[in-house]
Formats: structure tokens, C-alpha cells, sequence
């Protein structure tokens, strides 16, 4: 299957398409698609990342997908491997007709698929949407339609937070996901390690002149950029599932060799220290 563009199964009938993914490892090919994607974690952990951002996600959260958001999951591998679990509903816009949502009844929609364009993570998002998520399931094609807009009403009333701070608005080639995929799934794999311009330009198929103005024009930011803010993910995560190891160990497993150099770079992402950030998890 093609990375770029991925085809949502929806018949031209439907307006929605409900799918459960019970699986160890969710999709995890760089994609996008022309549907609006709302997905709520029932069961497991790890990442998403969407445009220019990694984020962390675990049960109960909901993330929201606006329209060729390019996005990648990878779950979090567990001891048990036990399956994740992800509920999700997809739809497009102009499947109730092109002016649907002008109606002075639905101007209040307009904040909501404005925010989706960066696509959208609700935390632990609230039972009332879990429930909405569970009916959907079984609903009948008009009460689904109902349960929707209920859904939307409550998404506009929940804390939310954006998933990327920049997205690269035109749709990618297949040539294209296929070169970001090689160069998410090398740094994925090998960001506590001294990954160099020469190598991941070599993973890209490039030379590094023009791998860098290829990753900046499509992130918003340089390689190194980006390879920082998934060491500093990654050391968040340990500094939360794993208390016993000590800020130096954390470091050193996140790929930072000078402890000086992690507290800087921490502080500018999380706007706290590593102790701090430590610290606050033991004293909400």
C-alpha cells in the first residue's frame, strides 16, 4: 500500500465510517487522507506525530485530524505487548453538502474545523465523549448523524490542545512519505545515538544541502530541531514512567552527552528543569 495518499474504505453513501483498531502497533506509515479523522485511545500508549510535533498520548485521550494532516502512531511497546486499542471516526466535511455547515444554525463549527487544521488532543478527554464514542458503534445511520453533532457541541466545550505548530500545506508524493517514513522511523529508532547530516541525508537519498532545505520546508524546522524536541519527548516519558533512574541516566539514554546541554534544552521545550519537571510529578 502507497504511504501518500491514504484512501479511507468510506462508500460515497455514507457519511461516516467507524473503525476499531485492535492492534500491538497502530499504522505506523506517514500518512494522510482527505478525511477528518476522531480517535479516542481505549487501551494502550505512545506517540503520535503530526506535522512538525511529537505527542505523547495514552488511554482516554482523543486526537483529532484535520484534512491531509500528515500524522504517524507508534505505539508504545510493553512488556505484555498487550494490544492497543483505538476507536475512530472518519468523515468529510462535504459529505453533507458543500454549504451545510454555512448555516447560521452551525457557525459555531467554524472554531472547531479552524482548530482541527493542526489537529487537536483532548487529555483524558471527559466520559460524556467516551460514551458518545461507544453509541456511535451501533447507532443507526440517523442517530449517528446525531451523536456527531453532540460530539462536536462537547469537543467545543473541552480543554484542548493543538498537535502541531506548523503544517506543510500541500499534499506530499508518494517519493515524498516514503522518504519522510525512512527518515521518522531511523530517528525513532535511533535518537539516543549521535545520528549525523551525513547519515540521515544518506537515509533520505540526498545529499545534505538539499536534505536540510527539504526537511525545513516540510517541518518548519531544521533536522537537529527536531531530533532535540524527540530526545526531550522521549526523556519527559522517562522521567515519568521511570522514577528510579536519575536525571543524568535520562539523559544519557535520550542521546545527550552533557547534562548542561539537556537542562537548556529541556528548560526551552517544557519550560522547566529536568528536577523540576521531576520534582512536580511527585508534588502536583
Amino acid at each position: 500500500m502507497k504511504v501518500f495518499p491514504f484512501k479511507i474504505p468510506k462508500s460515497n453513501e455514507e457519511a461516516f465510517l467507524y473503525q476499531e483498531d485492535r492492534e500491538f502497533v497502530f499504522y505506523d506509515k506517514y500518512h494522510q487522507h482527505e478525511e477528518i479523522q476522531i480517535s479516542l485511545i481505549k487501551k494502550g500508549e505512545g506517540t503520535v506525530l503530526v506535522g512538525d510535533t511529537i505527542t505523547e498520548y495514552e488511554k482516554g485521550d482523543i486526537l483529532i485530524m484535520g484534512i491531509n494532516l500528515p500524522h504517524v502512531f507508534r505505539s508504545e511497546e510493553t512488556e505484555n505487548q498487550s494490544l492497543s486499542v483505538m476507536l475512530t471516526i472518519f468523515f468529510s466535511k462535504n459529505a453533507f453538502g458543500k454549504d451545510f455547515f454555512d448555516l447560521p444554525e452551525l457557525k459555531k463549527t467554524n472554531g472547531f474545523f479552524k482548530d482541527i487544521k493542526n489537529g487537536i488532543l483532548i487529555k483524558n478527554a471527559p466520559s460524556s465523549i467516551k460514551r458518545k464514542f461507544d453509541k456511535f458503534k451501533n447507532a443507526n445511520s440517523f442517530d449517528r448523524f446525531i451523536i456527531f453533532f453532540n460530539l462536536l457541541k462537547l469537543f467545543d466545550q473541552a480543554d484542548k490542545q493543538p498537535l502541531s505548530n506548523s503544517v506543510y500545506d500541500k499534499p506530499f508524493t508518494d517519493a515524498e512519505g516514503k522518504r519522510m517514513q525512512m527518515v521518522f522511523d531511523f530517528v525513532m529508532t535511533n535518537y539516543q545515538k549521535n545520528i549525523t547530516l551525513q547519515e540521515i541525508s544518506e537515509i533520505a537519498n540526498m545529499t545534505k544541502n538539499a536534505f536540510c532545505k527539504y526537511f525545513k520546508v516540510r517541518t518548519n524546522k531544521t533536522f537537529f530541531q527536531f531530533l532535540i524536541e524527540i530526545r526531550i519527548e522521549r526523556a519527559a516519558k522517562l522521567l515519568i514512567k521511570n522514577k528510579e533512574l536519575s536525571v543524568i541516566e535520562i539523559a544519557e539514554l535520550c542521546g545527550f552527552n552533557n547534562i548542561s546541554n539537556f537542562n537548556r534544552k529541556f528548560k526551552e521545550i517544557k519550560k522547566k528543569t529536568p528536577f523540576e519537571f521531576k520534582n512536580s510529578l511527585s508534588n502536583p
